[in-house]
């Protein structure tokens, strides 16, 4: 025993100062780590003595392998796949012995070794190799490279995506066994949609279909899905599901342990630690186990014998990643089911236009329930438009028209109660208090804004508005066309005073509420579930996503509405929704008789006709003016293609929360959109990829950004 605790003998005279660092030296000892050499003189691998390099260096003009000698201490370990750490940057006159030297190290993946190089100059030699374990096949370089010359993006970026960091610990652990193919799955619910039996059943024969799956409303998708891949996994093969939020991942898992048992399957989310994501991600890579599920980060999970990619909700903006090159997890399955050959599956309870695309292009096959089934299973729809919204008494006092009161008070007699409020994402827009015609300029007639302290600035032209008074019925009163989400939590306390009241929006999304009487105020995507199911659902300010000044708006108000109102017990059991929305707009309508397909289905005839996407390819590029002139003189973009704009984009305020991809705080930047036809978006990917690379290899200073497939282009 150590003298640090006073009973010490012969060791109490070393101080407890010296043992602690003893003990911290031998703990070190315990882990003993390679350095990273330069081999000089050191022997060459006897066979195939070039290992081929990606280095992890996320720029283009450097997407491109480098050739490396191989030590022979490092021919055992320096097989493709693996981690490697080289040297790079050296010049040619940095040899010695025959061998380049110099350089920083940086990581980066051995890709394939062989028996000479191409190059003609000396080379330097690995480094190091990281771990001896393979992380990089054949499958995901291919696929990565797929992904990067799809969106003018670098293999490395790409990669970083792929591939999770390496953890130590989690790689010394080996993998569990790969269990036994189970049995085919009964159809359930399968047998609600037309040809859902046979889909299934193909899967569990090995075959491949591809569907676009609009999926009937009610809790039921999960365990779909999950019978989808239980299916896929009978036939021997793997299966990948791809869904927006945790939330989702978490119905999906508990579906397919309820469903295959434990360790059949791995969830893969970026909330995962390190550790743990890595642990799940080898065990994918390894064959122990053959399905995932999993957020966008899943996305090139390595599953071994792919045989069904799936996708939930693919309109939803998580599937689009945030990092470069900015990829959708809808595309890059696309590419997994082309390049794997395997089943595709495309599921929502509303539809994209680009699922719509793939039907009607005979890529996918359509996976829709008829129309009796339909009616069965959804909730019943009614509307209230604007200009009865401004001639309600019981509106004017609450925000509440008297049909979605009368709603509210029968819904809550049998079950919880869901009110949608979009809050986030749009301003404040004022109108009148007693006829609710919006406020706008004077000057410039744009929308009026409420700032702090209650006054009134134009959204448009910046004006300060200080005398206002409506010129239709010459009120002086200002209220708020929208409300958030907390100030209508407030107001329907006010309202039912004996019933709870719930939020769930950015600060606490809720999963699940109880199947009591309750009153539930969330935004958009954050809706929990109810059990049992709601017994009626309010839709509030429709106008306010119809509105958005973006090709989208309707789409994406469709896909939000039916998000919630399938979560709305069906009409047999007394299931109600109310949206409050103009009810000729076709939106509306589309809800009203639960038809998304349709929607969608026009929604691509007018956007064929106009050149919009996805009929068309597109992309953004952004930058200051200078830079952005300078950027578009030097690309050779394709002879079919056409450039809209520039335009200039919205200046960035210091203190206020930025876009994925906005310009930098205070800088004044421009925007132009290429668009080019079906045929030519391989070209000008390319053609920008080029262009981009050859800027940054000349030193430009100024930053270009371009973004293929923009989400949101106005």
């Amino acid at each position: 025993m150590s003298s640090a605790n006073g009973q010490g003998e012969g060791a109490g005279s070393v101080p407890p100062e010296q043992l602690a660092l003893i003990r911290e030296s031998v703990r070190k000892a315990k882990e003993p780590r390679a350095k990273p050499r330069t081999w000089r003189g050191a022997a060459l691998a006897k066979e195939r003595p070039v290992a081929r390099v990606l280095v992890d260096k996320g720029v283009l003009h450097l997407d491109r392998y480098f050739d490396y000698a191989v030590p022979e201490e490092l021919d055992a370990d320096a097989q493709p796949g693996v981690r490697v750490r080289v040297r790079f940057g050296a010049g040619r006159h940095r040899v010695r012995d025959g061998r380049r030297e110099g350089g920083g190290l940086i990581d980066g993946f051995l890709v394939e070794r062989l028996a000479e190089s191409d190059y003609s100059g000396p080379l330097a030699a690995l480094a190091q190799v990281v771990s001896p374990e393979p992380v990089l096949s054949e499958e995901l370089l291919g696929l990565a490279r797929a992904v990067a010359d799809r969106y003018a993006g670098s293999l490395a970026d790409v990669l970083q995506l792929a591939v999770p960091p390496r953890n130590a610990r989690a790689e010394s652990q080996a993998s569990p066994a790969p269990l036994p193919a189970p049995e085919m799955p009964d159809v359930a619910s399968w047998g609600r949609y037309g040809r859902g039996d046979a889909f299934v059943r193909s899967l569990a024969a090995g075959g491949t279909p591809r569907a676009v799956w609009n999926a009937l409303p009610g809790p039921e998708w999960a365990d779909e899905l999950a019978r989808a891949v239980g299916a896929t996994l009978a036939s021997g093969r793997g299966a990948l599901v791809v869904v927006p939020d945790g939330r989702a991942v978490a119905r999906v898992d508990a579906a397919l342990t309820s469903l295959l048992g434990e360790g059949r399957h791995a969830v893969l989310t970026a909330e995962a630690g390190p550790e743990k994501r890595y642990r799940q991600w080898l065990a994918v890579r390894r064959g122990s186990v053959r399905a995932v599920v999993g957020t966008r980060a899943a996305m090139f999970a390595p599953v071994r014998d792919l045989g069904l990619v799936a996708i939930w909700d693919d309109g939803d903006d998580s599937h689009s990643e945030l990092h470069a090159p900015q990829p959708h997890a809808r595309e890059v399955l696309l590419l997994r089911a082309a390049h794997d050959k395997c089943a595709f599956l495309l599921g929502s309870w509303s539809c994209t236009v680009e699922a719509a695309q793939l039907v009607e292009s005979g890529w996918a096959a359509p996976l829709v329930a008829d129309r009796e089934q339909v009616r069965t299973a959804a909730p019943l729809v009614r509307t209230v438009s604007d200009g009865d919204l401004a001639r309600d008494e019981a509106a004017r006092a609450a925000r509440l028209p008297t049909l979605a009161w009368q709603v509210v008070r029968e819904g809550l007699r049998q079950g919880p109660v869901l009110v949608q409020v979009p809050r986030r994402g749009y301003v404040p827009r004022m109108a009148c208090a007693q006829c609710r015609e919006p406020a706008r300029c004077r000057h410039c007639a744009g929308p009026l804004e409420g700032q702090d302290g209650g006054a009134l600035r134009c959204g448009w032209c910046g004006r300060g508005e200080e005398a206002w008074h409506c010129p239709e019925c010459g009120g002086f009163r200002l209220r708020a066309q929208v409300v958030g989400a907390r100030r209508t939590a407030e107001e329907l306390g006010r309202a039912f005073p004996a019933v709870p009241v719930r939020t769930s929006g950015r600060e606490q999304v809720l999963d699940t509420v109880p199947g009591a009487p309750a009153l539930v105020v969330s935004t958009p995507g954050a809706e929990p579930v109810a059990e049992g199911g709601y017994a009626a659902a309010l839709l509030l300010d429709g106008w306010a996503m119809l509105g958005r000044p973006d090709l989208r708006a309707g789409e994406d108000a469709l896909r939000r509405w039916i998000g919630a109102a399938s979560l709305v017990r069906a009409q047999g059991a007394g299931g109600k929704v109310v949206v409050v929305a103009e009810p000729t707009l076709r939106p509306v309508q589309a809800l009203v008789r639960w038809d998304p397909v349709g929607h969608a289905v026009r929604e691509l005839a007018e956007r064929a006709e106009l050149g919009f996407p996805p009929v068309s390819r597109m992309a953004a590029v952004s930058g200051t003016p200078e830079a952005l002139a300078g950027f578009l003189a030097a690309v050779e973009l394709p002879g079919d293609a056409e450039v809209l704009g520039p335009v200039p984009l919205p200046v960035a305020e210091a203190g206020r929360p930025r876009r994925n991809g906005a310009p930098p705080v205070g800088e004044r930047w421009e925007r132009v959109l290429i668009r080019v036809p079906p045929g030519s978006g391989a070209a000008l990917a390319s053609a920008l990829k080029v262009a981009q690379a050859a800027r940054m290899a000349q030193g430009g200073s100024e930053v270009v950004r371009v973004r293929i497939d923009p989400p949101d282009i106005g």
